[in-house]
């Protein structure tokens, strides 16, 4: 077998390889002949037009964050000159101001106060506990003392966090008194990190002493070149923009492009790898490689496609035929199961025939007058009812045999569930004694009749407990019957605290022919054949299992409409 299989891989690798090799050979050949590349040297050109890029980007976005300061500027001077000093101190109208600003602008304006000429805050409103807050130290409030507003750099301050203040300076009975606003810094961040292009592209804001101002997106020494040459030349600035390009420390081309904001005390910085910026540059001198590999990638991969393909279909189609003739076998082997079944099913009835017949005649004899006074007649009565009821039984049995065998229908018939169960576990009570386990019944009062087969409820529940007594027959433990309405249905639950069922099993157990039983002790059809005939009834049977714990089988019995209505 071994050997076969090996034959085949090699036909289908041959295949194969063959294959591939004659569609590569017929795709590649056109593609070398009408395959070229024309390159355009742009070097200069492109240079002037990536630097006029980033000096209008750099541009623009200084006009826009001068407009931001401004703005807020302007926006606290508004409020300075159009309410009083009276009416900012008072903290609930001084908190509607903010609110109105926060509502018109979102949270750009974080808190807003008012400081007396001694640097004490007499009127705060914002998120944070800072009343009667002491300035006069600060450096922006004695720089506002000085001049009618100020624009502070970026600080942490009492709150611990990095802001900066706007402030305007307001007189009130000729005393000087200030209306001060904090910027939030996130909101100031975001304008400078939204400048990005390409992956190496940021920038951020610089002051006099080389301070950062703004978050930078990558770690950087503020104090060195060319940041430093920047601030120290100004003068030098042309139209507001300045660029240059230098190595860094790790031998990079750097481009860096500046511009002063603030009136001179801020430095806008914008700076980017040159192998990013000029990256468009490289890649047309790749492009006639990149093109030439990724066509020929391509055919290569179609070819393999293909030709793996068209050998899948011919291995399937062996497979398919294989797998058809082992049906076959499984089929022959069905159809001679059904058959034993049916010579058994016939051989037992004739006994069984017999039995009965024997049975009535034992009881007309018990009739006559020598042994209606014996003390044992009504025992012996009991025993011939039994023989007859277990007569019955086995005449349903070889009937549901014959039926499974010639595929007939099984006889339906009025069954009362509880007499039924109870019968079961009567017959199975001895073989629960023996393997040490207790039976538990727990039976639902009165149940309505069910319109069934007898003989096929009968299987699948006494099934159902002999898997639950095999489960624990060398451990012993509880097997718990119970019933009860849910709904249209009445659901029988077999409950066992045997050793479970692992869960790579569940979803098998109803397939034909799967047991885990030894070898000689289980066929794999039983739970097969219940779960086919709960299906016909239109039921359901629900298995669930935890290891080490138990297992419980949940059958689900349909109930017409008008059993319903008699229950």
């Amino acid at each position: 077998m071994d050997q076969d299989k090996g034959t085949h891989n090699g036909y289908y690798y041959s295949l194969t390889r063959n294959m591939l090799l004659v569609i590569i050979l017929v795709a590649i050949m056109p593609m070398i002949v009408v395959s070229s590349i024309i390159l355009y040297q742009f070097d200069i050109s492109y240079h002037e037009k990536v630097h006029a890029h980033l000096e209008e980007l750099v541009l623009k976005h200084k006009h826009n964050i001068d407009g931001f300061l401004k703005q807020k500027l302007g926006d606290i001077r508004l409020l300075g000159k159009t309410f009083s000093y009276e009416e900012l101190r008072d903290e609930s109208f001084l908190r509607d101001r903010l609110e109105l600003l926060q509502e018109i602008y979102g949270p750009v304006f974080v808190d807003l106060g008012v400081v007396n000429d001694r640097g004490i805050q007499v009127a705060y409103a914002g998120p944070f506990k800072l009343g009667k807050a002491l300035y006069s130290n600060a450096k922006w409030f004695q720089m506002a003392m000085k001049s009618d507003h100020v624009k502070s750099d970026v600080f942490l301050g009492l709150r611990g966090i990095p802001h900066f203040i706007i402030a305007v300076r307001e007189n009130y009975n000729g005393q000087p008194w200030i209306l001060r606003a904090t910027v939030d810094f996130v909101a100031f961040n975001n304008l400078v990190e939204n400048i990005r292009i390409g992956e190496t592209g940021f920038a951020f804001i610089l002051n006099r002493r080389g301070e950062f101002q703004t978050k930078p997106l990558f770690d950087l020494i503020a104090n060195k070149e060319p940041y430093t040459d920047f601030l120290k030349d100004s003068e030098k600035f042309q139209d507001g923009v300045r660029i240059i390009e230098r190595d860094d420390d790790a031998g990079n081309k750097v481009i860096y492009v500046a511009a002063l904001l603030k009136h001179g005390d801020w430095l806008l910085v914008y700076q980017q790898k040159a192998s990013d910026a000029f990256s468009d540059l490289r890649r047309t001198l790749r492009v006639t490689i990149a093109i030439m590999l990724l066509a020929g990638i391509c055919i290569v991969v179609i070819a393999f496609i293909l030709s793996k393909r068209m050998v899948n279909r011919v291995a399937s189609a062996d497979q398919e035929k294989e797998m058809m003739n082992e049906q076959i076998v499984e089929t022959g082997k069905l159809a001679s199961v059904g058959e034993l079944a049916s010579g058994i099913a016939h051989e037992i009835n004739n006994p069984v025939a017999i039995m009965v017949e024997e049975a009535g005649w034992i009881e007309d004899l018990l009739e006559e007058e020598e042994f209606r006074g014996g003390e044992n007649l009504d025992e012996f009565k009991r025993a011939l009812e039994q023989i007859r009821t277990q007569g019955r039984r086995c005449k349903e049995i070889t009937h549901k045999l014959l039926s499974f065998a010639r595929k007939t229908d099984s006889r339906i018939q009025d069954v009362q569930l509880n007499d039924l169960i109870e019968e079961l576990i009567a017959l199975s009570a001895q073989r629960a004694k023996f393997a040490n386990v207790d039976i538990n019944v727990n039976l639902q009062e009165n149940p309505p009749i069910l319109h069934v087969s007898q003989t096929e409820l009968q299987q699948i529940l006494l099934n159902l407990i002999n898997n639950a007594l095999d489960a624990m027959e060398k451990t012993g433990g509880t097997l718990n019957v119970s019933s009860e309405l849910e709904g249209d249905y009445i659901v029988v639950e077999v409950e066992d605290d045997g050793p479970g069922i692992p869960e790579a099993n569940i979803v098998r157990i109803f397939d034909p022919f799967f047991t885990t039983k030894p070898v000689g002790k289980g066929t794999g059809l039983g739970l097969s054949i219940c779960y086919g005939i709960i299906k016909k009834m239109g039921g359901d049977i629900i298995v669930k299992s935890t290891m080490e714990v138990g297992t419980t089988f949940r059958v689900k019995i349909p109930i017409s409409k008008d059993e319903q209505t008699e229950a």
